[in-house]
């Protein structure tokens, strides 16, 4: 292109990244046109209050003729007219990632978080850090972080902290999202399999990992746990240098002297204590990594230890959604057996004296298949009683590769829990209200709405008769 862009056309601009980014180029002057199938409140309004034209559904007349660059989502397939358009018309186009990549991300100091679990809240944690040592970063995290009130920040700090995606970017790039976000800093909290649908097996996940270590610079770092040997084994070969943080005597920052009340978590890193709202092994190792980082850009101990204690956690990861009866009923966005028996685990800290439930709807590309048919039994026993719904999106997935809940429930009942299946959240509402009593601790494990499923629950408790 000759010349400089003026105008963005967004394909999928509803969604909660593509939206953030449009809302980003309007502000800096650019002309930012989009269309949805899905166009509604909150994203809706806050695109419209920003003058940016809206087009719902997907039709080739929706580009506009002067258009310099489309943007074209993750969620946007072969077929969908627009892009069909866009092909067709050889017109400029590129994806999500690399817009960031050539008009947010170059010439800035880069602090990316990546893992299987725990990015979300270790992104928001190490935002946190940075405002309050008033770097006042960009940044772009995976959920609604409390202290900050949104997902997205972009400005003109020279600091940007992103939750760096390992999915694949766009349709005509399998690549990780990550990959475009030239880290300086780089976070590895953790490599594990998931994305079944994109990933044939782990190997292919190291090897996306391995390909965005080898993108730091050498005057960055690589912040890794030093616990988990794939960590270890897709770092190895880091021209960057590395720091191990973990529990393990080799970590050079070890986290040690862990202890647990009610709300919060105490531990040592080095030699310097810390404190932090959150409980569970997880949550301390998360808190140590981003301690790490901003050590990096110089923010000191005192900072830090200030900064922690006021962090209010991230919407989805353990979040109360109500109270009704003496019955809590907990939001959280786990889906991946690990990171559900971390959950349940820190929970059973938090309230060693409470029933637990858990609640699991299989509705990741992942969960859905058959991949963890044997390892969700074990994470979910933690609970004392567990409800599982009908897989989502059943149709999708041949029965072969179907995970089988009623599988999953036979191992459990076999643990000596009390376990259902049952097909949607309505008849998981009808089933478990009568078995809760005071006290009871009811968590929800989903990626997605799970039909209002918290919500569903709440209101029947409070219509039961005294």
């Amino acid at each position: 292109m000759k010349e400089a862009p003026r105008h963005f056309h967004f394909l999928g601009i509803c969604g909660t990244a593509m939206g953030s980014v449009a809302a980003a180029l309007s502000e800096r002057g650019f002309t930012v046109t989009g269309s949805d199938e899905n166009i509604y409140p909150p994203m809706s309004t806050f695109l419209e209050e920003r003058k940016i034209a809206l087009f719902s559904g997907y039709r080739a007349e929706n580009i506009p003729a002067k258009s310099d660059v489309v943007v074209i989502g993750n969620a946007i397939k072969r077929g969908n007219p627009e892009a069909e358009a866009v092909l067709n018309r050889k017109l400029f186009y590129l994806s999500l990632p690399e817009v960031l990549k050539n008009y947010f991300l170059r010439a800035r100091h880069n602090l990316v978080v990546t893992g299987t679990h725990g990015k979300t809240t270790t992104t928001a944690l190490l935002t946190w850090i940075m405002e309050c040592a008033n770097h006042r970063p960009s940044y772009m995290i995976g959920g609604i972080p409390s202290n900050l009130g949104q997902g997205a920040r972009f400005n003109e700090s020279k600091f940007f902290v992103i939750e760096g995606d390992e999915y694949d970017t766009a349709f005509f790039d399998k690549r990780s999202k990550f990959i475009h976000y030239l880290p300086e800093l780089l976070i590895v909290n953790n490599v594990e399999f998931d994305h079944a649908d994109i990933f044939p097996d782990l190997d292919a996940i190291k090897l996306s990992f391995r390909r965005l270590v080898n993108i730091v610079p050498q005057n960055g770092m690589i912040v890794l746990n030093g616990d988990d040997k794939n960590c270890v084994e897709v770092t190895r070969d880091s021209l960057a240098p590395l720091v191990e943080v973990g529990f393990s005597k080799n970590c050079a920052q070890r986290i040690r002297d862990v202890s647990y009340s009610a709300k919060k978590s105490r531990f040592v890193l080095r030699e310097e204590a810390f404190e932090i709202p959150m409980l569970g092994e997880f949550n301390v190792r998360n808190a140590a990594m981003a301690i790490s980082a901003a050590k990096f850009y110089g923010v000191s101990a005192e900072t830090i230890r200030a900064a922690l204690p006021k962090f209010e956690g991230v919407a989805r990861r353990q979040e109360i959604r109500g109270e009704v009866r003496g019955v809590k009923v907990i939001d959280d966005f786990g889906h991946h057996p690990t990171a559900i028996a971390q959950t349940l685990t820190a929970l059973r800290r938090r309230y060693p004296k409470h029933r637990l439930w858990a609640i699991f709807e299989p509705r990741s590309n992942t969960t859905r298949r058959a991949v963890f048919q044997n390892e969700l039994p074990n994470a979910l026993k933690i609970a004392d009683g567990v409800f599982i719904s009908q897989v989502a999106r059943l149709d999708q997935i041949p029965e072969a590769e179907r995970l089988n809940p009623e599988g999953v429930m036979k191992e459990i009942k076999r643990a000596g829990r009390l376990a259902f299946y049952e097909q949607n959240a309505d008849s998981i509402v009808e089933r478990i209200t009568p078995m809760l009593k005071k006290n009871d601790i009811v968590t929800v494990f989903s990626n997605g709405g799970f039909d209002g499923i918290h919500e569903k629950l709440l209101k029947r408790l409070k219509g039961l008769k005294r």
